[in-house]
């Protein structure tokens, strides 16, 4: 638990953006082991273009059953009208896995995939994904091309796509990350599919002025959804990586700020406001002041926690924030955002703030022990509001943290 843990529930996440566990291959020429895992018992064989071997569609198909550990046909004399489709054994490693990964080329891609995924094992994907962004590279026309085949690609596949197109270099290509915007914005497309392909998007070093408010236009835009969600999103994480490459902030926080104001979505108004807090920024006074209307006019709790605690780290006039923060508790009724305000003053101004914190605990008996305790922690010597955070027998007396790990 953090001090900036302000939220009481997790927000939903969408799009391909799931950690990805450390995938270990040997190399080019050595035998790659997926352990534990479905495998293929054979596969694509050497020299085959895409749509030419097994691991087409009539891989999700009909229940064949082929014989094990055999790779052509029968013995007998006829030849087969079709060969059977790769089957999976669970315990048997794929005996052609590197020949897939030494063979298998953007054309092929897709078929020789399709039997892998149909295994439904999260370490097979990994693979894909990796082995797809190598492919993929700095090639801005091997990531229009599989960019492309987002379309229509089902689920399993779509991820696979949207994850190594997100990890590869081509994707700050400006005609790439243009494509993928475009596609992003296509009111023909579900919105999930949409949400994916702007998730793709959050690895950009930075946003152009256009792309930036064509994303923050359509979060704010009443029908966007979980794809607005995800602008939203990407908008901040891309924020966290200008700013830390000494960018400028100012264009996001103004956006986001825009978006938490004005989206009907609570839930994409939250993340909006509370995004911001992961790269602790100084807010300049505008930013200030629009984070103080927040506070007193913002119809989300969660919303309100959020504006307390970006004006603590805001490095504005302390004792204006302290005043602010009092005045918003005496009118404040939820409970969660009176503990935000409470323990966030003494973010704002240290032990200069205990008198503000007493006055809190005298219009709210339930924060008379806090009180007692805050005051005891700083008797003790002890001042930096992290080592007072944990120096709490309880971060949580009302219930209102968040407790899952990010």
């Amino acid at each position: 638990m953090t001090p900036e843990s302000v939220h009481r529930s997790a927000a939903p996440v969408t799009g391909p953006q799931g950690r990805r566990p450390p995938l270990v291959l040997l190399g080019l020429g050595a035998v790659v082991l997926l352990a534990g895992v479905a495998l293929l018992a054979y596969g694509p064989r050497g020299g085959e273009e895409s749509g030419s071997d097994g691991a087409s569609s009539s891989a999700h198909a009909k229940g064949h059953s082929g014989t094990g550990g055999s790779n052509g046909h029968s013995g007998g004399g006829a030849a087969q009208a079709e060969e059977p489709p790769p089957r999976f054994e669970a315990t048997v490693c794929w005996r052609d896995i590197e020949r897939f990964n030494e063979s298998v080329t953007i054309g092929s891609f897709r078929n020789w995939a399709a039997p892998l995924l149909a295994s439904r094992d999260p370490n097979v994907r990994a693979y894909l994904r990796e082995r797809l962004t190598e492919l993929i590279g700095n090639d801005a026309g091997h990531a229009l091309e599989v960019l492309g085949w987002s379309r229509d690609a089902a689920p399993r596949e779509f991820n696979v796509i949207m994850m190594a197109l997100r990890d590869s270099e081509a994707v700050h290509q400006p005609q790439v990350a243009a494509r993928l915007l475009e596609q992003g914005m296509d009111l023909t497309l579900d919105g999930q599919r949409r949400a994916g392909l702007l998730s793709a998007l959050d690895t950009q070093k930075r946003l152009d002025p256009a792309s930036l408010g064509t994303l923050a236009d359509f979060a704010r835009d009443p029908v966007s959804g979980e794809a607005g969600w995800a602008a939203t999103r990407t908008i901040a994480r891309v924020m966290k990586r200008d700013f830390n490459a000494k960018g400028n902030l100012a264009p996001y926080m103004d956006k986001l700020l825009t978006i938490g104001v004005e989206s009907p979505d609570e839930q994409i108004r939250y993340l909006a406001l509370s995004m911001p807090m992961h790269a602790t920024p100084v807010l300049d006074d505008e930013a200030s002041a629009r984070y103080a209307k927040v506070l007193t006019t913002e119809g989300s709790p969660e919303g309100r926690e959020a504006a307390a605690h970006n004006l603590s780290v805001s490095g504005g006039d302390k004792a204006r924030t302290l005043e602010l923060f009092a005045q918003s508790f005496t009118a404040e009724q939820d409970i969660c955002v009176r503990w935000a305000l409470f323990r966030f003053a003494a973010r704002v101004a240290g032990q200069e703030s205990l008198p503000t914190m007493a006055n809190m605990a005298i219009a709210d008996p339930r924060f008379q022990p806090l009180y007692q305790t805050f005051e005891r922690i700083y008797a003790s010597g002890t001042l930096d509001f992290v080592r007072v955070w944990n120096s709490l027998p309880d971060q949580d007396p009302f219930g209102c943290l968040d407790r899952h790990e990010e």
